[in-house]
């Protein structure tokens, strides 16, 4: 075996996590950058939540996100028989002992006892295995378990802190912690890298995995290297939540970030390249990262950033690369994939690309994702503009002022030269002569034409719109405000 072996090991439980997301990331950074082996292995053993949609998703995202797997994708389920196959070693060797407590018998025993959970009645009566009966892990008496971490360093874990956990369930499935023992030890994995809300299950399987190593019937294995990534918080430094909080990737790709700035912000939520720099290429974050460069503190996990960094990304395009990467949000019948499956505000027919093409240009240094392109434009191919209502009303129909420039504007865009430069310097004069600064005076021109307040370079948006097409829209504003 040459070069360390790590996995990513996710539950297809639901969309995929931010979380999931970090922790692949730095799975394939840490294979990359030491020549080592990233192996993907869907841990779908957990059969009501498991489904087959949020296992396509967890793929499906990770190609998105550039993060090839070597091996795999493996199933946790098609390891069943090393699982079940180590259980009875386990029991065999007297690591592993029956037991028919039920949980209601459990509570009543335990109540007013100084250490909570199960009290270890059934350690020595020898219980007779029956589908009634569970296997439990027999935790030494005394001592500690060291996990070895390469962001926290060594870790005890007293063993009166903890139980005699279940291993096997009366139904014979074997849980996680022996499950995902077995299949790293069948899969030669290194090195374990992770969340932090899995560090109080390494003990687990620290223990178990020595025990299995002193099973005859059982072929020692080296104890991997742990490295616990630090745990993703929101604005209020808590856990990030499924329920609360934006976390689904798949979300983050329907609004239009680039996968190589998602990335790049990832690699930042624990760990930082070296400078001042934070936005770098994807080579440097493979050239630069170490595990032991890894924070240990809680990483806050800043959408704003997120989208800072998004927008940094999309300025950084080529012209040419920035409508490619726009085809899903303004021409999806040329991709066959819609953000999210909503639809474009324009037909097919409406659509062109010889107009987007000149104003790709205009869009693209005032979008921070791709997803924003669609309200940016819709003016330039929809035959009616779509108001909004606060704006039309600010500018237009409750304002005297507005009303009386866009008369202005009509009469002198009927003969001016078309060009952008001319068109601001007309409503600049337009806007004296109603004592209004320029802002002011071209915000009654652009809702009239947009129907918005904010939107790409408003003249040379004129310029490639038409001066037919732009007086059609001052008249029809004016009428609508029954001006």
């Amino acid at each position: 075996m040459t070069g360390p072996r790590v996995r990513f090991a996710p539950s297809p439980t639901g969309f995929f996590h931010v979380g999931s997301a970090r922790t692949s990331l730095f799975n394939w950074l840490f294979a990359r950058q030491t020549g080592g082996t990233f192996i993907l292995r869907i841990e779908d053993t957990d059969t009501e939540r498991n489904r087959d949609e949020w296992h396509r998703g967890i793929i499906a995202a990770m190609a998105w996100l550039g993060l090839d797997f070597d091996e795999g994708p493996f199933l946790q389920s098609e390891f069943l028989f090393d699982h079940v196959a180590s259980a009875e070693a386990l029991f065999a060797n007297g690591f592993l002992y029956a037991c028919d407590c039920t949980r209601e018998q459990i509570d009543e025993r335990i109540k007013g006892n100084a250490k909570p959970g199960y009290d270890g009645h059934c350690r020595e009566r020898h219980v007779a295995r029956s589908d009634a009966t569970a296997l439990r892990f027999r935790v030494p008496d005394t001592g500690t378990t060291v996990v070895h971490d390469m962001i926290r360093g060594d870790v005890e874990f007293p063993h009166d802190s903890y139980e005699d956990f279940i291993v096997v369930k009366s139904s014979g499935a074997v849980l996680y912690p022996l499950a995902n023992a077995v299949d790293d030890r069948t899969m030669e994995i290194t090195h374990v890298i992770r969340g932090e809300d899995l560090l109080p299950t390494t003990p687990k399987q620290v223990m178990m995995w020595e025990a299995l190593n002193h099973c005859p019937e059982v072929t020692p294995v080296p104890h991997p290297l742990y490295a616990h990534l630090p745990m993703l918080v929101n604005e209020q430094r808590k856990k990030l939540s499924k329920r609360k909080d934006p976390v689904a990737v798949e979300s983050y790709r329907d609004q239009g970030y680039l996968a190589d700035a998602f990335v790049n912000y990832l690699a930042l939520l624990g760990w930082s390249p070296r400078g001042d720099d934070e936005i770098v290429t994807r080579s440097t974050l493979v050239e630069q990262f170490r595990l032991g460069d890894v924070s240990h503190s809680p990483a806050f996990f800043d959408v704003r950033k997120l989208t800072h960094v998004n927008g940094e990304y999309i300025r950084a395009l080529s012209i040419d690369e920035f409508i490619e990467q726009s085809a899903p949000w303004v021409r999806p019948w040329t991709t066959g994939w819609r953000p999210g499956d909503r639809e474009v505000p324009w037909t097919k027919e409406q659509f062109s690309e010889e107009l987007f093409a000149k104003v790709a240009p205009l869009v693209q240094e005032r979008v921070a994702t791709l997803g924003e392109i669609p309200a940016m434009v819709d003016f330039f191919f929809q035959d009616e503009v779509s108001f909004d209502e606060v704006t039309f009303d600010k500018t237009i129909a409750n304002d005297p002022v507005g009303r009386e420039l866009l008369r202005s504007a009509i009469t002198t865009f009927e003969t001016v030269q078309w060009q952008a430069s001319v068109l601001h310097e007309a409503t600049l004069w337009m806007g004296e002569a109603l004592g209004m600064a320029l802002r002011k005076s071209q915000a009654p021109i652009r809702c009239a034409v947009t129907g918005r307040s904010v939107g790409p370079p408003l003249f040379e948006s004129l310029e490639l719109l038409g001066r037919e097409v732009t007086l059609t829209r001052l008249r029809d504003a004016l009428a609508r405000a029954n001006a």
